[in-house]
């Protein structure tokens, strides 16, 4: 029986794994590579620093204003459902659609690639085996979301613990690098250094801290949502910032941002001076990679099925998506479509470079999401909203205007891709009105 929100599923996830979730599907393989990319397009410690911390409090704008929805509607699908309340169908089956056909088979494949990828330091790997290997690790992924959420979270839990405790000792450790700089935040910028190459960089890091609404997808099963998902969210988004900037002015006391920018691999690089790794660095990062992939993969897949059934449950999608394990209670037919669209990802390794461009096509989305509390707050005043954004209408309003920057710049800088990603997002809307129109007109007929 559904509950007061309409919801179907138990609500048995608590807020310490809400926590989990958000953090865990956040912190993957971005901050490993990440600070190298922006030291090659900054090479100024103050600019740098600067735009890990402009990413973070993008983020967390976003994450205190999604938690005025998430509070009051708490509902499976998250952005989705914040789309159809306020927009209607058309924007929300758009959202879908995108993760349907880019996103999340993106995601998944990606952090599974890599996953793979890294185990191979341990166990050699051939390039198809890496493949295999990946896809086989999608599959367990969905075995486990699939035989229980509260062991799905249990498990996130641990390896997202795990992961969030290497990645700050690897970052405090740094500071006692053999060859570390007296002055490593000296010169703090350059005269170079131009508002539109921080947006620039800006992309890559936003990159990085992509997750910090996903913990919303699973709001369905979330205890006391009310209250648990708005702590969650923002305490995620807190977390992942305070590792991130102790991770990168860490990484700048061990290298200078000409050598950072260099070193491809450069948290391996930075392990390798740590007296106390003995050597062992590089297997060491390995490790914290292959553990942060699997964190990640895993909250990937719980988050994604569930905007598919979403979708289905509110009918814009199949009506099976909806269906709900009657023993394990989970969406059982959204997983498995999310673990099919995974592994067709991974075997199909021509995608695997468009994997972090693809990531912009989420933006315009979440935008919109926040966007949508100023149009409820307009239109349903009478909603009850528990939380309530701290700093109306500012905070909203600074996400808006960097999503608005980060994708003008896109389309500057990179045209052909960002044509590519709306173009795919377009293609949705015939999509939609065939289904309406299949449908004779109830895009919202129950599931």
């Amino acid at each position: 029986m559904a509950d007061q929100w309409g919801e179907r599923m138990p609500r048995s996830v608590s807020l310490l794994q809400t926590i989990a979730v958000s953090v865990g599907i956040t912190i993957g393989s971005g901050i490993f590579r990440v600070p190298a990319t922006v030291a090659a397009q900054l090479q100024a410690p103050g600019a740098m620093l600067l735009c890990w911390v402009l990413g973070g409090i993008v983020a967390l704008c976003g994450a205190l204003t999604v938690a005025e929805l998430a509070a009051a509607l708490p509902r499976s699908g998250g952005i989705f459902a914040y789309l159809l309340e306020g927009y209607g169908p058309l924007p929300a089956f758009l959202f879908g659609w995108t993760e349907l056909v880019v996103i999340r088979a993106a995601a998944l494949g990606a952090i599974a690639t890599i996953f793979a990828e890294y185990l191979g330091y341990f166990v050699p790997l051939s390039a198809v085996q890496v493949r295999q290997t990946a896809a086989l690790a999608i599959v367990v992924v969905g075995i486990i979301n699939y035989v229980g959420v509260q062991r799905a979270a249990a498990v996130l839990s641990a390896s997202t613990v795990v992961k969030y405790a290497v990645l700050l000792a690897l970052g405090l450790l740094a500071f006692t690098a053999t060859g570390a700089r007296a002055a490593p935040l000296t010169p703090a910028w350059s005269a170079g250094v131009s508002p539109w190459m921080l947006a620039s960089a800006l992309i890559p890091v936003m990159w990085t801290y992509d997750g910090w609404a996903d913990a919303t997808a699973v709001a369905g099963e979330i205890r006391d949502p009310q209250r648990n998902l708005p702590l969650a969210l923002i305490a995620g988004a807190g977390c992942v910032m305070l590792v991130y900037l102790v991770v990168n002015v860490g990484f700048l006391y061990a290298l200078a941002p000409a050598q950072m920018a260099q070193s491809k691999l450069i948290a391996a690089t930075v392990a390798e001076r740590i007296p106390l790794l003995s050597g062992a660095g590089a297997a060491v990062v390995a490790m914290a990679v292959v553990v942060s992939a699997f964190s990640s993969l895993h909250a990937s897949m719980l988050t994604g099925s569930r905007i598919f059934f979403a979708m289905a449950d509110r009918g814009l999608f199949f009506r099976a998506a909806a269906h709900v394990s009657p023993r394990f209670n989970t969406p059982s037919v959204a997983i498995a479509l999310a673990s099919v669209l995974g592994v067709a990802y991974v075997l199909q390794n021509d995608f695997a470079q468009l994997a972090d461009k693809f990531i912009l096509g989420i933006w315009p989305f979440y935008a919109a999401a926040v966007a949508a509390v100023f149009v409820l707050r307009r239109r349903s005043p009478a909603l009850a909203r528990p939380y309530r954004v701290w700093g109306y209408p500012l905070v909203p309003a600074i996400f808006l205007v960097a999503s608005a920057f980060m994708v003008l710049n896109s389309l500057v800088t990179d045209p052909r891709n960002t044509g590519l990603i709306f173009l795919i997002i377009l293609a949705g809307i015939p999509v939609f009105w065939l289904r309406r129109r299949a449908t004779r007109g109830h895009p919202l007929s129950p599931a």
